[in-house]
């Protein structure tokens, strides 16, 4: 096989992985084509792929336009998918600071603040709320890792949603979550206003 079809090859996994995994470093592309960081950086330049930084801004611009049940700001990590009452992707680089006492270990409250922002994050109205969850703690995360989350929307029933969000570290799966959200439409009303409170009945 000649140079110019193990490229045209190459360049296609790569446009592939992207596909999948948008957030794969050049380094993880790298390392899963068996290839250097520097061929991977030249295909991504002859693709015109931007590098793993600038496709997050990018992503996360889109994203946060979509964006109705919460401010950007609200949503623990960084928002960079989103298909309003359908899906929605995040991440969260975590730090020193999410440390449970003096360990390595990410504090649990971090991880379900991801979760629950992205299944309230997902769904389009004006006001949404959680009703209830169900969340089971796989595997700890460590600090220095970087958790993605993604929420699907299931079941609707009236103005309420079944979200399940699942959180991993590269391949491991450490958090599952199932809530219920409550929506309310405000139709332009102040969120404050009594017919535009939670309205959160029994799930």
């Amino acid at each position: 096989m000649g140079r110019s079809a193990v490229r045209r090859i190459r360049q296609n996994r790569i446009i592939s992985e992207l596909e999948t995994n948008p957030l794969l470093t050049d380094e993880e592309i790298a390392g899963d084509l068996g290839v250097s960081v520097s061929t991977v950086r030249l295909d991504r330049a002859v693709l015109g792929i931007p590098e793993v930084r600038e496709r997050m801004r990018s992503m996360a611009s889109q994203a946060g336009s979509r964006l109705r049940s919460l401010k950007l700001e609200e949503v623990i990590g960084d928002l960079l998918d989103l298909q309003p009452g359908e899906w929605a992707l995040s991440t969260l680089q975590t730090s020193r600071e999410m440390a449970f006492r003096h360990t390595d270990f990410v504090s649990d409250h971090y991880i379900y603040a991801m979760a629950s922002s992205l299944a309230i994050a997902v769904i389009e109205a004006d006001m949404v709320v959680t009703g209830s969850a169900r969340v089971r703690f796989r595997s700890p995360a460590r600090v220095g890792e970087r958790l993605v989350a993604r929420a699907k929307v299931g079941t609707k029933k009236g103005n309420k949603n079944v979200v399940s969000v699942r959180i991993k570290v590269g391949e491991q799966e450490i958090f599952i979550g199932r809530f219920i959200t409550v929506e309310k439409n405000c139709n332009g009303l102040s969120l404050e206003s009594e017919e535009c409170g939670p309205g959160v009945a029994g799930s």
